[in-house]
């Protein structure tokens, strides 16, 4: 695959958003985020969904530079209405009110509907732990296509629904849970699919409800597992939970219409530290919490126990020295979509 210098890639991404209509600001916002998705390790997050976030705004269903409208707003609560804007830049925004209630009141709860994809939830999450903030953020895509069987079922009825949990620590990055409550990200299957590898056991069934390694078949009507596979009764559980509190709640609906807009419906909790404790002492102690749990012996097959996000952040530093694998396919669609512009 070719090797894409950090530089490199953002000019790129933001040039092709501009050139269909994003924009200037709100190119540089959702580069940044497909960029660090990549830096990370989160491929399936990254570059490779450009073409389909270029088809939807071609299509009118992402409306850049659209207006988002606050519905309902307390001292501790905001709901927004996107307009069909781009998510990242929708939800950024939407999250910089939310913090100044967090900071003002010591809580806050975000609602966002009728919005682009959002990406990755732990860039939300680690920029509100970089802000003194215990952060929670789910998100799930109402009625838009499904891709999870529910535990014990064997058709899609769920979304990916994924949840972040970050916390300010004295540790690169702060500490950050990021996960889908499905076996995997969605984006991961096409992205095996398009670098031509099969996936592991337990993260697929085909569209008859039988398990498979092969990532085609997601695409032919398959659908993902839910977190634990075949005893995924408790990420069931989870992924039911989130889309009740990031759809149901924000109004967008359950459930899938084929012909309807992509729809990121989000909620987001944050916690103003400093309003329970000294910041320094909970970011000092919650490092000295990742130390005591590093320190157990690693077990057969392990070099070590790493803390959450601490992979995240050794892959973000070999990435900016040694530059980001992007699957050829991908490159030379990126490569036709900037000549274009």
């Amino acid at each position: 695959m070719p090797v894409i210098e950090p530089g490199e890639l953002d000019e790129c991404l933001r040039e092709i958003y501009l050139a269909v209509g994003v924009p200037p600001e709100e190119a540089r916002i959702v580069a940044a985020h497909q960029l660090e998705a990549s830096l990370t390790g989160h491929d399936s997050h990254g570059a490779v969904r450009t073409p389909t976030y270029v088809r939807l705004i071609e299509q009118g269903r992402i409306v850049p530079g659209a207006t988002p409208e606050v519905l309902r707003e307390h001292p501790a609560s905001l709901l927004v209405d996107g307009h069909w804007g781009l998510g990242f830049v929708v939800t950024e925004r939407a999250m910089e009110q939310a913090l100044e209630k967090a900071r003002t009141v010591g809580v806050a709860a975000l609602s966002v509907r009728r919005q682009g994809h959002v990406g990755r939830l732990g860039h939300y999450t680690g920029r509100a732990a970089e802000a003194g903030m215990a952060a929670m953020m789910m998100a799930d895509s109402g009625r838009g296509p499904k891709g999870v069987v529910p535990f014990g079922g064997s058709d899609a009825r769920l979304g990916t629904n994924p949840i972040s949990i970050a916390l300010p620590a004295d540790v690169p990055g702060n500490v950050v849970v990021d996960m889908a409550t499905s076996a995997v990200a969605g984006g991961k299957v096409r992205f095996a699919h398009g670098a031509g590898r099969q996936v592991p056991a337990g993260w697929l069934v085909d569209r008859n409800g039988e398990p498979t390694t092969d990532p085609g078949a997601y695409l032919d009507g398959g659908a993902l597992m839910p977190l634990g596979g075949d005893q995924g009764h408790k990420g069931y559980g989870l992924s039911f939970a989130v889309e009740s509190l990031a759809a149901v709640l924000s109004g967008i609906g359950y459930g899938a219409d084929p012909a309807g807009f992509p729809n990121d419906g989000i909620l987001m909790v944050l916690v103003n530290i400093a309003m329970f404790r000294s910041l320094p002492e909970f970011r000092q102690e919650m490092a000295e919490f990742a130390g005591y749990v590093k320190a157990s012996p690693p077990a057969p097959g392990f070099d070590e126990v790493l803390y959450p996000g601490e992979i995240e952040q050794r892959r973000r530093r070999e990435r900016l020295a040694a530059g980001i694998e992007v699957p050829e396919k991908i490159w030379q669609q990126l490569q036709a979509m900037r000549r274009r512009g």
